[in-house]
């Protein structure tokens, strides 16, 4: 009884009536006769629009889902049939999913959260191991995005010097994948029996993954020819005979701050180049956010040593299977489905830890 009163709520909690309202709004900017004089702005508005009728859609087709379930339960009590248990588990295991999927994104609402995500991994102690590790990570998030259907775009890589990945950036795309993806930003250990190690001994590795929102060219930031060193070289890694024939990747470095970013997967060096361009402006508004303010709320996570004692998650795989987040306290023991893209839990646990301790802090 509890589960169907609480129902009646969700409208509220979900901010539906202000969603209606938003839309309104956005419809009648669109009936404007002068909407479309201003391309790119029209373009802002109904991508927002069609978001926002998605995400009403999702709510409608829950209470559809969740009114179906209960009818579903009081025949069952009522005609005393139990042959639908098994239907009313799983209408009730999946109800539950879509509520919290939908709850979560309410949790989203930090600047940034909508936007693409561009992932950076970096091997740290651990020699050929850590490199290894990262090609692990880098499979891991793969196979998470896939999951989500995100898109996955490899911008730039660095094979190990005898096996994994030194280290790889990565262009993940899609509605909240920053939201979620920036939950996963820190240092990574794994513990295991090593494959590389003849004598069977358990090793430690250590691996970085750094996370930024991408921008796009409608943000405006004042880069000067002059502050840029642009190098040119071949690419390494998959690619063909094109990408490794020309000299078509682009290495650029930001002089006065000092960041690096490179691409080379794209088909020319033109390409190349204006994706190194968005990757630089991304990088450069995220120092600047962190430096404008005094607590760090749309982009969080400190970036530690790549080494012990700095892990916000461990991957134990000896001598039992095991893997924590230390922030939030939440594991699992199904470390396969783990690395195998199953990361819902950590992130819905450090979402919820997060907007708790924002409500602590207010």
């Amino acid at each position: 009884m509890i589960w169907r009163a609480a129902s009646k709520n969700w409208g509220i909690h979900f901010n539906i009536a202000k969603m209606n309202v938003k839309i309104e709004e956005l419809d009648k900017q669109a009936s404007m006769p002068e909407f479309w004089d201003d391309a790119q702005n029209s373009q802002k508005v109904l991508q927002k629009t069609k978001q926002l009728k998605d995400k009403l859609a999702d709510y409608h087709k829950l209470v559809e889902d969740h009114s179906d379930l209960t009818l579903l339960i009081q025949m069952a009590e009522e005609e005393n049939e139990a042959s639908v248990v098994d239907e009313i588990i799983e209408g009730c295991n999946n109800l539950a999913k879509s509520y919290e999927d939908m709850r979560l994104e309410t949790l989203l609402t930090g600047a940034y959260d909508k936007n693409n995500a561009i992932l950076s991994l970096h091997a740290g102690a651990g020699g050929t191991e850590a490199q290894d590790w990262v090609q692990m990570l880098m499979r891991m998030y793969v196979r998470w995005a896939e999951r989500r259907g995100f898109n996955v775009k490899i911008l730039d890589i660095l094979d190990g010097d005898e096996a994994g990945v030194k280290s790889v950036t990565m262009l993940i795309s899609g509605i909240n994948v920053y939201g979620y993806a920036k939950t996963e930003k820190g240092v990574h250990r794994l513990v295991r029996i090593s494959p590389f190690d003849a004598s069977g001994r358990r090793h430690t590795s250590f691996a970085s993954l750094d996370v930024m929102p991408e921008f796009n060219d409608e943000i405006e930031i004042e880069i000067r020819p002059e502050d840029l060193r642009v190098d040119t070289y071949r690419a390494s890694g998959a690619g063909g005979q094109h990408i490794n024939k020309t000299e078509s990747a682009i290495r650029i470095t930001h002089i006065p701050s000092g960041v690096v970013v490179s691409c080379q997967t794209e088909r020319s060096q033109v390409q190349n180049r204006e994706t190194s361009m968005r990757m630089l402006k991304s990088k450069l508004l995220e120092i600047a956010e962190r430096e404008k303010m005094e607590k760090i709320e749309d982009i969080k996570g400190d970036m530690k040593d790549i080494a012990w004692g700095s892990q916000i998650r461990s991957y134990v795989f000896h001598p039992y299977n095991l893997v924590k987040d230390h922030r939030t306290g939440f594991e699992t023991g199904n470390t396969g489905a783990v690395m195998d893209g199953e990361l819902d839990g950590f992130i819905n646990a450090y979402l919820k830890s997060a907007s708790l301790g924002e409500l602590n802090e207010k």
